[in-house]
């Protein structure tokens, strides 16, 4: 079987790029090796969340997404405010002083994937999908690759997209080199019921043992990331309900009051990831595959999506960059990208090295410089127009 376009991995990216691309007349196909998880059918919430940025909402919007999601699963952000260590400095952003209506919208993972993948299987007629289905081999040719599946099927592509994930196989098989820094550090995620209403607000706490965020869901609701040390990350992770509870509203200040646990907690290692080069003859990476950060900015999934954006926005202008996937033209996109992906890096990265040392030289001017940015609205509006696109 011959396609044009061939995306390995079914996650929200790269099934977004394939919802992007199915009214181009370009041959697709996606290989994922497991399903979207079903929707439960009760009130229970997804504890993966995302910060979706209004430039990623109005993506979904035109690709079909966002208006299949339940409006009753969405919490949009009017506010944020950040904490400094020392208890007293704080940074503040609001959706009124940016000029948009919302800074950010809180979504499941897996309503996300299903109102994705459900556009995906309507457009069965423009996009081939081999699920559940994994990978045995690769072979890169001058004009196209050729994917052998575990169950035999042979497909030929003229461009493959990585969308795999942080430890990529595509980037593997291409011969990509990267390079992951351990931050060693467990990325604790749970939802919890609230006392008093957050009114849309997130807040973010950078503390001596980690930075803790709590995210604004439906109602007296909120999911929490809690980058922890590993040995802190172990203890939460092992508490009871209620005492995790009691743990994270003591290190919130009790802002919104006694918190009821409604979701396990769980977590996850924390690392940043930087590859050599995001392309190839034939091959191109993108979402987690291309670049991982750090989650202290709720950024990852929106540097993903917009590189969906800007590929499909590519292949649709060049039809498929052509046989042997038009390498001077993924160098193109290489380079457009490389200056977005930097600048998310090294903002994440800076912060949580600053944030993470114990110097009492770099605390007081951590917290210095909270105060210092507070009181210039230039400056904090130049910070949140980078998140909102």
């Amino acid at each position: 079987m011959k396609f044009d376009v061939v995306v390995i991995g079914g996650g929200l990216v790269g099934a977004s790029l394939l919802a992007a691309l199915r009214h181009t007349g370009l041959k697709l196909a996606i290989i994922e090796a497991k399903p979207p998880i079903p929707l439960p059918g009760d009130d229970n919430w997804d504890s993966r969340i995302y910060a979706i940025s209004p430039g990623s909402a109005e993506f979904l919007q035109k690709i079909g997404v966002w208006q299949q999601l339940p409006h009753k699963r969405l919490a949009p952000v009017y506010k944020m405010q950040v904490h400094g260590d020392d208890q007293t400095s704080r940074l503040e952003f609001s959706a009124y002083e940016s000029g948009v209506p919302e800074l950010a919208f809180i979504a499941e993972n897996r309503e996300l994937q299903h109102a994705i993948w459900d556009r995906l299987t309507a457009a069965d007629r423009h996009v081939h999908i081999f699920c559940p289905a994994q990978c045995a081999a690769i072979e890169w040719h001058h004009s196209h690759a050729e994917i052998t599946l575990t169950d035999g099927v042979c497909l030929q592509a003229s461009l493959v997209v990585g969308a795999d994930g942080v430890n990529s196989w595509v980037r593997e098989q291409a011969g990509i080199r990267s390079e992951r820094q351990p931050y060693f550090q467990t990325g604790v995620v749970a939802n919890f019921e609230t006392e008093y209403s957050h009114h849309h607000t997130a807040y973010q706490w950078f503390r001596r043992d980690g930075i803790l965020a709590l995210l604004p869901l439906p109602d007296k609701r909120v999911s929490i990331v809690w980058s922890a040390n590993q040995l802190k990350a172990e203890a939460l992770l092992g508490l009871s309900d209620d005492a995790l509870a009691e743990q994270v509203a003591l290190a919130s200040n009790h802002t919104l009051g006694k918190l009821s646990l409604i979701t396990k907690a769980t977590g996850f290692p924390l690392s940043a990831v930087r590859v050599k080069s995001l392309v190839k003859p034939g091959v191109v990476l993108i979402g987690d595959a291309a670049h991982g950060i750090h989650p202290l900015a709720g950024q990852g999934v929106n540097l993903g999506l917009r590189d969906a954006r800007e590929l499909a926005l590519l292949l649709e202008q060049f039809a498929g960059l052509g046989s042997g996937g038009g390498y001077r033209i993924l160098q193109h996109y290489a380079r457009h990208r490389k200056q977005d992906i930097a600048a998310m890096q090294w903002v994440t990265d800076g912060l949580q090295k600053l944030f993470d040392s114990e110097q009492a030289t770099l605390i007081r001017l951590r917290n210095l410089g909270f105060e210092m940015t507070n009181r210039i609205p230039l400056l904090k509006n130049t910070l949140m127009q980078h998140a909102l696109n």
